[in-house]
């Protein structure tokens, strides 16, 4: 088999709180395979953007730091490039599109310009070809009059167009790894579907591998090709996207599951909470950080912290953190 496009093992970034360290991410590891998009899952606070952000190598230092770890991407660690090095990096092979574009956009600065700039930064594209490549990305991110919006600023942009044209920025030097953090947070229904329509189709096109974060299983369903599913920062369980829709093998994945809607269904079914609340990362529980809340949960769980194993008798790449036989 190739070697995976990005490999992460053992990831750990830690912040410095008023209540002392708080591990956000905690021995996390999962592979991304070149053109495949994975999805990262899990309740706020589960570590999804942090670990996102430790990637990209953008945790603020203070109060944040990446204690320990590999981040294997085409087989160079990451956590060993210098800030120059990393920033040709950004961008150029790795892109990210994040939750908030107005936050993310330059208000001071023309759209057309900040598609531009990674093409003549990390391409040497002089400015006026740059200019003309961001019509052709604005357009293809199905913004209709694409030489206008170019000229325009964030501020003129609605939420949706917004988004199109962080995606345009994030695809202009064809990146071999997209991600992509909450992209539809805030946008109506009909938007966030034709913006995922639109990052699937042109991550696709270019083969590029995509990481999509999202606490939505709806989106997972229809986009990913594998799981990862994170709690109080640690991956609980990880499989192909159609074994773990057919059978989650982990409780609080089965809980995530159960407290979705179903349409599927001729009578209207109850949906099952999970109850209690994530866990304070600053005092996790010994053990297991979902015992508190697992109607499965053993003596053993709450004293000995599982690790993550294949599951028997399931198929390749799945596995679990947890005790229970589920």
């Amino acid at each position: 088999m190739a070697e995976p496009l990005l490999r992460v093992r053992g990831l750990t970034t830690r912040f410095k709180t008023d209540r002392g360290l708080v591990a956000a991410v905690d021995d996390v590891s999962f592979d991304v395979d070149a053109g495949e998009t994975l999805a990262i899952v899990g309740e706020s606070g589960s570590g999804k953007s942090v670990t996102a952000m430790s990637i990209m190598r953008l945790i603020p230092s203070p109060p944040g730091r990446i204690e320990r770890g590999e981040i294997l991407f085409a087989g160079q660690d990451l956590l060993k490039l210098t800030d120059a090095q990393m920033r040709s990096v950004r961008g150029n092979r790795i892109a990210m599109i994040f939750q908030e574009p107005m936050s993310s956009l330059n208000p001071a600065l023309t759209v057309g310009y900040q598609i531009a700039e990674p093409m003549n930064l990390h391409r040497r594209l002089p400015w006026r070809q740059a200019l003309d490549k961001a019509v052709e990305l604005i357009s293809r991110v199905r913004m209709p009059d694409a030489q206008s919006r170019r000229d325009a600023y964030p501020h003129q942009f609605s939420g949706g167009m917004r988004q199109r044209a962080m995606i345009a920025m994030a695809m202009a030097c064809e990146p071999q790894l997209i991600i992509a953090d909450e992209p539809t947070t805030a946008l109506d229904v009909t938007v966030q579907a034709q913006i995922l329509d639109l990052l699937k189709e042109l991550a696709t096109k270019v083969n590029s591998a995509l990481i999509l974060i999202t606490h939505d299983l709806g989106v997972v369903a229809r986009y990913a090709d594998r799981v990862v599913v994170m709690y109080a920062g640690r991956v609980v369980e990880t499989a192909p996207a159609s074994d773990l829709y057919r059978r989650p093998r982990h409780p609080y994945t089965q809980g995530l599951m159960a407290s979705v809607p179903r349409l599927d269904s001729d009578t209207a079914q109850r949906l099952i909470p999970i109850e209690g609340q994530p866990p304070d990362l600053a005092a996790l529980p010994g053990g297991c950080a979902f015992a508190p809340r697992c109607r499965l949960a053993m003596d053993r769980c709450r004293t000995e912290r599982p690790v993550l194993m294949e599951v028997p008798g399931s198929g390749p790449r799945h596995m679990k953190a947890c005790f229970a036989d589920v």
